[in-house]
């Protein structure tokens, strides 16, 4: 039977807010009660339920998540290196193992602070930081005392493993799980598993305030530094006085309303964002793909993005420049972007996966570390690689980020299937 497609009356997002009401009547309670800046009954609120969601001690509202990761990897640099000159970051002249394949904000904190990561390539069961090369990396460099670790997609990765090495070698983890709020590694919340750790409630996660993110730890001492640091670091005086330097990093009452009315929700989220991703798995079988894996025996995702990676051998030929790029059709082959602008000329929208690190241009001349060793100059003009692989530009090369979105019908999302399989006639 032909099913006639049509583009969608009202867009599919890839993974847009979910509101229930609640939100506005703690953004409202703000506005009454006039506490409109960066304290507020709303700000205490989410940072208390958070710490009972997640199981930590506590829990600091700040504006993003990118600057919970600012102040996580600032304070990982001082514990290990001390407090730096004005001017100058915790980081200055070291390296910094981090994440691949994973968004920028996970990277630049670490240059906001002077450091130079080393991008560790990833591992083909969770899509996330690879432990073999992770140990490489400490073989190569064994005076690296900090990792920053991401969970792609709202998919935990091997962290026990992660954790095993990095005590081995003395090192501390800041973990980023902005994407991954309500994901369990062996039971255990992500946000759990750091030295410290971050969240983001950013416009698209799984839970959001349109802004905002969250600093997580089980050290009430580190907390009160982060929060001086975030309310730019004023000394107990009477007038304005300042010892270090501080950041404008702290959330909004208002923001906090509403992630305060979001928190409750979050098991819902997850359990529908699941179904979205169990569809897809059953609606695809058949054809030479495959979702975003997971550990099932050890986690159970949040499920924050549904995304597919195409069987090599039915790749068509994709070539990828900075900002463009081509593919050329063929009879019973696709690729990403071939699947990508049919669901968008049809008012859907998905992404290609995050390209790695190594590969963005202000990054090139950064290491790279595979479980081979080094992941750079791999070719040679008169001897032929073998054996070499790498992971994260490979998913990048074949994968991409399907519609997620909660408010996404049933029949939207068979009739998205639909056009994925049309894709490969």
């Amino acid at each position: 039977m032909i099913v006639e497609i049509r583009p969608f009356q009202k867009k599919i997002w890839l993974s847009s807010p979910t509101m229930h009401g609640d939100e506005i009547k703690y953004v409202q309670e703000a506005y009454d009660t006039n506490w409109m800046s960066t304290v507020g009954a709303n700000i205490n609120e989410a940072e208390k339920l958070i710490c009972e969601k997640i199981g930590c001690k506590e829990a600091v509202a700040l504006s993003s998540g990118t600057a919970a990761l600012h102040l996580a990897i600032k304070l990982a640099g001082e514990r290990l290196y001390g407090q730096p000159k004005v001017g100058h970051g915790t980081l200055e002249g070291k390296k910094v193992f981090c994440s691949d394949l994973t968004f920028d904000a996970t990277v630049n904190p670490i240059a906001y602070e002077g450091g130079e990561a080393v991008f560790i390539d990833t591992e083909e069961d969770t899509w996330n930081m690879d432990p073999e090369s992770l140990e490489r990396a400490f073989e190569t460099y064994p005076d690296v005392r900090l990792v920053v670790v991401a969970h792609l997609y709202g998919t935990p990765g091997k962290i026990d493993g992660i954790q095993r090495i990095c005590r081995a070698h003395n090192a501390l983890i800041v973990e980023d799980a902005a994407e991954s709020l309500g994901a369990t590694y062996k039971g255990k919340q992500t946000g759990l598993f750091g030295d410290y750790s971050i969240l983001s409630f950013n416009g698209n996660k799984i839970i959001t305030g349109s802004a905002g993110g969250m600093f997580l730890t089980n050290s009430t001492e580190d907390a009160h530094k982060v929060r001086k640091w975030s309310t730019q670091a004023r000394e107990d005086a009477p007038w304005y006085q300042h010892e270090e330097l501080g950041y404008n990093y702290r959330m909004s009452n208002v923001i906090a309303g509403v992630v305060r009315g979001q928190i409750p929700y979050l098991e819902e989220h997850v359990a529908q964002k699941k179904e979205i991703y169990m569809r897809y798995k059953e609606g695809l079988k058949g054809l030479p793909v495959k979702m975003n894996p997971y550990d099932k025996k050890n986690s159970e995702p949040n499920f924050w993005l549904s995304c597919m990676i195409i069987d090599e051998d039915v790749m068509c030929r994709q070539v990828r420049g900075e900002k463009e790029v081509l593919y050329n059709p063929e009879p019973g082959k696709t690729c990403p972007t071939e699947i990508l602008s049919a669901i968008a000329e049809n008012n859907a929208e998905g992404r290609p996966i995050w390209k790695p690190m190594h590969m963005q241009p202000i990054y090139r001349a950064n290491a790279f570390i595979t479980k081979h060793g080094n992941g750079r100059a791999r070719s040679n003009a008169y001897i032929e690689e073998e054996g070499f692989k790498d992971v994260g530009a490979d998913i990048f090369n074949r994968g991409l980020c399907l519609p997620s979105d909660i408010k996404m019908t049933k029949e939207q999302q068979d009739m998205i299937i639909e056009i994925i399989r049309r894709c490969f006639d």
